[in-house]
């Protein structure tokens, strides 16, 4: 939870940072964009006014054309179809050179733009624009130019060119596919005369008699005529009788005398008298049995009477199975006789149907290949009158349905768009500018920066256009971050004693006069005797600031045998003391790096609670440096956003390389508006400011418990409070 946390924190603080950079850097993006967009208004100004006329027109796939003899009939082959790829297709032929050159010719644009015709085409493609109207089969044409009429006259005849330079591509296409079609059926009509030859030939020559669409061909794939399936037929019945007689007479050779009377008895054969006599002699058999059990014997004449008649049926069926076998055989021998009479029958008859069906066969071929020739005769002829009527219907592929018209107005340069193409360009551009030199900026930027690469804490953040304090009536508010500085030099020095200052910076125009006069003022009215000296013998300023005469001062004291008091001033502000910079030496650093100089640090150290020493320039001259290794601390001036790191550094090593002592940092010329990180540094200070009711005496006045010290006295205290 607390990582989502940080990263969230993180987020935002980035894109503080991201919002920061854009308010600091705004100048250059409102620049930028203006520079932009009054370039885009420029060149939209300068550009050529162009006019644009459309015309719609209609295009219709060459299979739209149907043939009036119905579906299959007379489209042309290789019929434009409606693919994906139509529109795409028909724009590039609107923009081909073929339709384009036409237009060339018809407007005679060869003599009037005053080019060659490679060169008028290579034109119009530029100017033609083509798409399809969504949602419809309908292509506008538009077309752009510098003149109105061109623009419309252009237009009508690129929509005119494209009609008839498609209507030829399609005519030339319909005639090769009629004059194709017109040779395919002369070919196969002529093939169809050769089929019917052929036919005609076997059907004399083999007899067969023409039957329509009668089919020849059987289940087995020969045709056997009925004589032929009537001979198989009897004998195959023939070979199965003589089998079973065979069989029969197998079975009576078999048997002993009762069982071949039993067997004879059911066989089913005409002139079987076994069949009848054998159940009588059965019947008297039992009729003998029943008798003798009734007690007569077998000389009884009733037992012997049938005993006789017994023995008669038993001689008569033995006759007659020896009668039966004899059928038999004789029936076995004819139905041999007969089976082979029908198989050279049945074997001449398969021969006569084998070629019959041989013949037939070449009778069907010839007469299927003929009728299926002869269809596609009839279909091709009815394809080809279909074929001849779209010929001459003038139904058009190409409808114009919008002729163009001149248009009024001009299309081009779209001045709204251009306008906010170049704001948006510029704005884009110009942020990109601003994070470009915010990125090469190696500037201080934040107090982090300072104390990173300086290695010195930051005494004060000095907000953008504070005046001079002690010409401010009231209590201003911006005397609080001079009230910070007095305190954090008070906390920062280490020795109580070390209580005279220098003021450096880096170059000029940094702000170092004026947080010198400040400061000086806030310590004075904070009851200490401060002293300014006016060290800058290059370009004084601290007299400006009081309206003091600058003719006698330092430069006067340390070549001359003056006294101090003569050249210290009183300021109309308490406890305040001024010592200008005198008449401009020819070596300053030379005067300033001088034992009388040194005298005087430490003579002015003794009389007063707090020197503050101006001085010029550090990297520009070298009196900042002489100074530096004379007083006791350095501070350095540094403007927001003004030198780079590096010379900051420089500034510093200028400072320690003559043994000089850097107390800290004055961040000066902040804007706190812009650079909102800070704004809570100094958001307080007009909320902390006391009112005019609640302000009482200065410290160092006679109700003050602050000691003061005049400008004679020799007292040791340096304390600031």
């Amino acid at each position: 939870m607390n990582f989502s946390s940080t990263q969230q924190n993180e987020t935002a603080l980035h894109a503080v940072d991201y919002w920061q950079v854009i308010k600091n850097r705004y100048g250059i993006i409102l620049l930028t964009l203006l520079l932009v967009f009054m370039t885009a208004a420029v060149i939209t100004y300068v550009m050529p006014k162009k006019f644009e006329s459309e015309a719609t027109i209609e295009v219709k796939p060459r299979s739209m054309n149907s043939s009036p003899l119905g579906s299959g009939f007379g489209e042309a082959p290789g019929a434009a179809m409606m693919t994906p790829q139509f529109f795409g297709t028909e724009f590039e032929k609107i923009k081909s050179s073929n339709s384009l050159g036409k237009v060339v010719e018809n407007l005679e644009l060869v003599n009037k733009w005053g080019v060659d015709k490679e060169t008028a085409v290579r034109i119009l493609k530029g100017i033609v624009n083509t798409q399809n109207i969504r949602g419809t089969d309908l292509i506008s044409i538009r077309v752009r130019h510098t003149d109105k009429e061109d623009a419309r006259n252009v237009t009508a005849e690129v929509a005119r060119a494209y009609k008839a330079y498609r209507s030829e591509i399609e005519n030339r296409d319909a005639d090769r596919a009629l004059y194709e079609l017109n040779k395919a059926v002369r070919d196969q009509e002529d093939k169809v005369e050769e089929r019917r030859k052929v036919l005609a030939t076997i059907v004399r020559t083999k007899g067969i008699i023409y039957k329509g669409q009668d089919s020849f061909y059987g289940q087995s794939g020969v045709d056997e005529d009925q004589g032929a399936r009537v001979a198989l037929q009897t004998y195959n019945q023939l070979e199965q009788e003589k089998m079973q007689l065979a069989s029969q007479i197998n079975s009576l050779s078999k048997y002993d005398s009762d069982q071949l009377m039993v067997y004879a008895a059911g066989l089913d054969l005409p002139d079987n008298i076994i069949k009848n006599l054998y159940p009588q002699y059965l019947e008297a058999k039992r009729l003998v049995d029943s008798l003798k059990i009734s007690g007569l014997g077998e000389k009884h004449p009733t037992v012997m009477a049938e005993v006789v008649r017994i023995n008669t049926m038993k001689r008569q069926l033995d006759e007659g199975v020896v009668t039966l076998r004899a059928t038999l055989q004789a029936r076995v021998d004819m139905a041999t006789d007969r089976l082979k009479n029908v198989k050279v029958m049945r074997d001449d008859t398969r021969e006569e149907a084998i070629k019959r069906g041989l013949d037939a066969q070449d009778y069907v071929d010839a007469k299927r290949d003929f009728e299926t020739d002869q269809e596609l005769l009839q279909k091709m002829r009815l394809k080809q009158i279909g074929q001849q009527m779209i010929e001459k219907m003038t139904e058009d592929s190409i409808v114009i349905h919008e002729e163009p018209q001149i248009s009024q107005n001009p299309v081009s340069p779209n001045v709204t768009l251009n306008l906010v193409l170049g704001a948006v360009v510029g704005l884009i551009f110009g942020i990109a500018i601003a994070f470009f030199l915010e990125y090469l900026d190696t500037s201080v930027k934040s107090l982090e920066d300072v104390e990173r690469y300086l290695q010195v804490p930051v005494l004060a953040v000095i907000p953008k256009d504070v005046g001079i304090l002690h010409k401010q009536s009231g209590m201003s508010p911006d005397a609080e971050a001079y009230r910070i500085l007095r305190t954090n030099i008070e906390f920062n020095r280490k020795n109580p004693e070390d209580n005279a200052i220098t003021v450096v910076s880096g170059g000029a125009g940094e702000g170092k006069s004026t947080t010198l006069v400040n400061l000086a003022y806030i310590c004075a009215q904070g009851g200490y005797t401060t002293l300014m000296i006016d060290a800058d013998l290059r370009r004084p300023r601290l007299h400006t600031f009081f309206d003091i005469n600058n003719s006698v001062g330092l430069t006067n004291y340390l070549t001359t045998e003056l006294m101090l008091e003569d050249v210290i001033l009183q300021t109309p502000v308490d406890n305040l003391y001024f010592m200008p910079s005198g008449i401009l030496p020819a070596d300053a650093a030379g005067i300033l790096n001088s034992r009388r100089m040194s005298e005087l640090i430490q003579d002015v150290k003794q009389r007063f609670d707090l020197v503050l020493v101006d001085s010029p320039p550090i990297l520009g001259v070298s009196d900042a440096s002489v100074l530096a290794s004379e007083v006791d601390l350095t501070m350095i001036v540094v403007q927001h956003r003004k030198l780079p790191r590096n010379m900051l550094l420089r500034v510093k090593q200028a400072v320690e390389n003559v043994g000089g002592n850097v107390i800290g940092v004055v961040l000066n010329n902040v804007d706190v508006r812009s650079d909102s990180q800070y704004q809570y540094y100094t958001s307080y200070y007009t909320y902390y400011a006391p009112a005019e009711s609640q302000i009482g005496p200065p410290m160092g006045s006679p109700s003050s418990p602050a000691k003061s010290r005049t400008p004679a006295s020799d007292g040791n205290d340096s304390e600031l409070y």
